[in-house]
């Protein structure tokens, strides 16, 4: 009786590890067709006035790269974290607004994107945390200062505030996060902006619970960017930039962990997220925090139009009240 056992036990576990080989080079991403609503609007910007690259070192000796926008006397300052696949050159328009608002503005090229190491790299997953802790002891923005975060960028920053790392930022805005493919604000492929290589994501990730993580630079997540787009950004996310830029996995306890002042904007035509399903999701928080509906924007268009960006300021002014109220106590 036990050597068919044992043939049975053998035929199964060659078939799963044939399963897993076969995933992991054969089940990644393919190129979704061109989106043009997350494409097109930046033909439009002016980037006149859009500063140089500033740099700053991290841990591993890697040279990163931000752009800053000085003020005189700020009333605080905010550190701005793109979309996927993009680079500190999306915010510019928003950091123009923030300065004509009085903010001090740090706008980041975030590792694996564009002038900070590899695109579409990281060498671990947490190494983004460390590069902003790195970012803020050494270039210290003026107090009291806000991670803004965009889209991939907000569910970053949403991993941030819920974390064990929140109480270096003084508070957190949220613009149109990603919160979870699992969450009631995800639409499907992000409404096209997403193909991601689900028998290569999902091997990994096992791999990963078994310790292995050899093969983690491969790509699992592909962006719907044109091709002029694609020479200049960021096509695709390898398993570790995937599974760093983005909260973790449990998505609820992340929002509930939020102890800082937080607020969220999402644009009410927003075309990749539920916007309606926002207010609920961070309804779990155990500290408020205030959702906004922006009327007439849509993902993208949170970043660039102008009633988004009246929206922006509002909620920023409304952070930095916050501790003018807790300093005066």
């Amino acid at each position: 009786m036990k050597k068919p056992l044992l043939a049975t036990l053998a035929v199964v576990v060659v078939s799963f590890v044939g399963a897993l080989v076969l995933s992991v080079v054969f089940g990644g991403p393919s190129a979704p067709s061109v989106m043009a609503s997350a494409n097109n609007p930046f033909d439009s910007v002016d980037y006149s006035g859009l500063p140089e690259l500033s740099n700053y070192a991290a841990r591993d000796g890697q040279n990163l790269g931000f752009r800053r926008y000085d003020v005189a006397n700020p009333q605080g300052s905010a550190v701005l974290l793109h979309g996927s696949s993009a680079d500190s050159r999306s915010m510019h328009l928003m950091a123009q607004a923030l300065v004509d608002a009085g903010f001090a503005v740090h706008a980041l090229d975030v590792r694996g994107h564009g002038a900070s190491g590899a695109k579409g790299h990281v060498a671990y997953v947490g190494q983004l945390e460390d590069d902003l802790q790195d970012f803020m002891e050494q270039v210290q923005p003026a107090a009291p200062v806000t991670l803004v975060g965009f889209s991939s960028g907000g569910g970053f920053a949403l991993r941030v505030a819920g974390g064990e790392h929140a109480a270096i930022f003084d508070h957190y805005l949220l613009l149109a996060p990603f919160v979870s493919h699992e969450a009631p604000t995800y639409r499907s492929g992000s409404g096209g902006w997403v193909n991601v290589g689900l028998p290569r994501y999902v091997a990994l990730a096992i791999l990963n619970q078994m310790g292995i993580k050899q093969f983690n630079h491969l790509p699992v997540v592909s962006y719907a960017l044109s091709e002029q787009a694609r020479q200049s950004l960021t096509p695709e996310y390898s398993f570790n930039l995937a599974e760093n830029y983005r909260p973790q996995a449990d998505y609820v306890e992340v929002i509930k962990g939020i102890q800082q002042p937080t607020q969220v904007l999402v644009g009410a035509q927003d075309e990749m997220f539920y916007p309606a399903e926002f207010v609920d999701v961070f309804g779990a928080a155990e500290r408020r925090v205030p959702v906004t509906l922006v009327e007439g924007a849509n993902h993208v268009g949170l970043t660039l139009m102008q009633p988004a960006l009246n929206a922006l300021i509002a909620a920023m002014s409304e952070l930095r009240d916050l501790d003018n109220l807790r300093s005066k106590r």
